[in-house]
C-alpha cells in the first residue's frame, strides 16, 4: 500500500462525511414528512439541491479552477457543518427548506473542487484503485449512515441525527487539512484575478470548445447523466413509494434502505477486488444497466411482494459501484484537469434544468395519475437509455476513451 496515505486519509474524511450524509438523510426526510404529511413537501428536498446549482454553477467553475482546491473544501465544510447544526432550532418548513438551500449552494462547489483535487492527487494508473476503494467507502456509509440514524433516533431523535452530521463536515474539514496542496501557490493568488462577465463568458467557451472536440467522450457522458437524472427524479418519490405503495413502516424503510447499502457494500468490495481485471467499458456499461434494472423490479413491487422489492433495492445497491468507478474512471481520464472545475459546474447547470423538471414532472403525473405506474414507466426509460449506452461504449472507435494509458503502457510493454 506504498504511496496510499494520502488517498486513504482522503477516502476517510469523505467517507466519515458520507456516513453523516445518510444520518441526515433519513433524519431529514422523516422530519419533513412529520412535519408537513406532505409527499410535495418531501419532493421539495430534491429540488432544493439543483435550485441551488441553477444559482451558483454559471460562475462556480471559474472560481474553482483558479482557487486553491484544497483550501476551499476545507471551507465548504466548514460551512456546512454550521449550516446543518441549527436546523434544529426551527420547527417550521420555510426555514429549514431555506438553510438547506445555503447548504447545498456550498456544496455544489464541493463535488467539481474534489473531482479535480482527486484528479491532480491520484496517478493516472492508480484511480480505477482509488474509484473502487472510494466506492467502498461511500457504500460502507450507505449501509451504516441510516442504521445509525435509526437508533439515534430511536434512543434519542431527528434533531440528534442532525447534530451527527453537523460533526462529520467538521471531521472532513480536519482530514482534508492533513492532505497535501496540489496547487502549489494557486492559493495565494485565488484574489488576485477577479471574477468578471467576460471571463465566465471565456470560460463556458472553452467547455463547448472541448466538448465539439470530444465528440465520444460527450455521447457517454450525455446518456449517463440523462439516466442519473431519470434515477433521482425516482428516488424523490421513494419514501412515498415505499410507505403507500409496498405499505412499508418508517422503521422497515431504514432497514430496506440498510439493505441497499448492504449491496452496495458488497458490489463495492467485488469492484476493488476486481478493479485491474475489468475493464472501464464493463464497468460503465454492465454497471448502468444492471443497476437501473433493479429500480425496474423494485417499482414493479406492490403491497404482499415485499420480497420483490427487496431483491431490487440490493441489485441497485450491489451494480452502482460498478457503474461509478468505471464513470469516475471515464471521466477523469477524458477531462482535461485544468478545465475540470469549469466543465462539471457547466454541465451541472444544466442537469440541475433537468432534474427540476423530470421531479416535478414524476410528482405531478405521481399525483395525477397512479405512483407505481408512473414510476415503473421512468424505470423503463432510463433501462433502455442503460441498454443503449452499453451499446456505445462497446462500439467506440476511439479505443482510448475507456482504457489508462498506464493500462495500454504496461500492455504494450507485456
Amino acid at each position: 500500500m506504498k504511496g496510499w496515505k494520502n488517498p486513504i486519509l482522503l477516502i476517510l474524511g469523505i467517507g466519515i462525511s458520507n456516513i453523516g450524509n445518510w444520518i441526515y438523510f433519513v433524519a431529514i426526510n422523516l422530519l419533513v414528512l412529520k412535519l408537513t404529511g406532505s409527499a410535495a413537501a418531501i419532493a421539495g428536498l430534491f429540488i432544493i439541491r439543483p435550485l441551488a446549482i441553477l444559482l451558483t454553477n454559471t460562475w462556480a467553475g471559474s472560481v474553482i479552477d483558479r482557487v486553491n482546491k484544497r483550501k476551499l473544501m476545507i471551507y465548504i465544510d466548514i460551512i456546512r457543518g454550521v449550516s446543518i447544526a441549527v436546523i434544529p432550532l426551527f420547527t417550521s418548513l420555510i426555514p429549514i427548506y431555506i438553510i438547506m438551500f445555503l447548504t447545498n449552494v456550498a456544496g455544489a462547489f464541493f463535488g467539481p473542487t474534489s473531482e479535480t483535487y482527486i484528479t491532480k492527487l491520484i496517478p493516472a494508473e492508480k484511480r480505477k484503485r482509488f474509484n473502487s476503494m472510494f466506492s467502498f467507502a461511500t457504500s460502507g456509509a450507505m449501509l451504516i449512515g441510516p442504521s445509525v440514524s435509526g437508533l439515534l433516533i430511536m434512543y434519542g431523535s431527528i434533531n440528534t441525527s442532525i447534530y451527527v452530521n453537523a460533526v462529520t463536515f467538521f471531521f472532513c474539514a480536519a482530514a482534508i487539512y492533513f492532505l497535501p496542496d496540489v496547487d502549489g501557490n494557486q492559493g495565494k493568488e485565488q484574489y488576485r484575478d477577479r471574477i468578471t462577465v467576460k471571463m465566465i463568458s471565456n470560460d463556458w467557451k472553452a467547455v463547448i470548445d472541448f466538448g465539439r472536440t470530444a465528440v465520444g467522450f460527450m455521447l457517454v457522458f450525455l446518456i449517463f447523466q440523462f439516466i442519473m437524472l431519470i434515477s433521482f427524479a425516482l428516488d424523490s418519490q421513494e419514501v412515498t413509494f415505499i410507505q403507500q405503495v409496498v405499505g412499508l413502516s418508517e422503521k422497515n424503510y431504514g432497514l430496506l434502505v440498510s439493505l441497499t447499502g448492504a449491496g452496495y457494500v458488497a458490489g463495492s468490495f467485488a469492484v476493488a477486488s476486481l478493479a485491474n481485471r475489468l475493464s472501464v467499458k464493463l464497468l460503465i456499461g454492465m454497471g448502468s444497466f444492471l443497476s437501473v434494472a433493479g429500480y425496474v423490479m423494485f417499482y414493479i413491487a406492490s403491497s404482499g411482494t415485499v420480497p420483490l422489492a427487496v431483491i431490487g433495492f440490493i441489485i441497485i445497491g450491489f451494480f452502482s459501484p460498478f457503474s461509478f468507478t468505471g464513470y469516475t474512471t471515464f471521466f477523469q481520464n477524458n477531462v482535461p484537469v485544468d478545465l475540470m472545475g469549469r466543465f462539471s459546474s457547466a454541465f451541472a447547470f444544466f442537469q440541475a434544468i433537468l432534474q427540476i423538471v423530470l421531479t416535478l414532472l414524476l410528482g405531478y403525473l405521481a399525483e395525477a395519475l397512479h405512483l407505481q405506474t408512473v414510476s415503473i414507466v421512468f424505470a423503463v426509460i432510463a433501462l433502455l437509455l442503460a441498454a443503449f449506452l452499453t451499446l456505445v461504449v462497446f462500439m467506440q472507435s476511439k479505443q482510448n476513451l475507456f482504457v489508462l494509458d498506464a493500462e495500454t503502457n504496461l500492455t504494450e510493454k507485456g
